[in-house]
């Protein structure tokens, strides 16, 4: 479930790049439960994904320079004795 996890954090990084509050690395880190490093990985991994990011030292947070959209979705169901079970959406 770590990948679930994970794409779950890259959403909620990217919703805070869009509105421009994402506080310092550090604070960011506080805010997703998450090491600083761990921070940098989802900024790379939105980086490969296309995005524009930078950020500002002077307001202390992350921004994308051009528009970026990221929408995730997760959808977990277990078949088992022919009957689903849906587990997450």
């Amino acid at each position: 479930m770590k990948t679930i996890k994970n794409l779950q954090r890259l959403q909620k990084t990217h919703e805070l790049i869009k509105c421009e509050c994402t506080g310092t690395p550090s604070e960011l880190a506080k805010n997703l439960s998450i090491s600083e490093r761990s921070v940098y990985n989802l900024i790379e991994q939105l980086r490969d994904l296309n995005a524009s990011i930078f950020y500002d030292r002077g307001r202390k947070t992350y921004y994308y320079h051009e528009d970026f959209q990221l929408k995730v979705n997760i959808s977990i169901a277990v078949i088992s004795n022919n009957e689903i079970t849906k587990i997450s959406r």
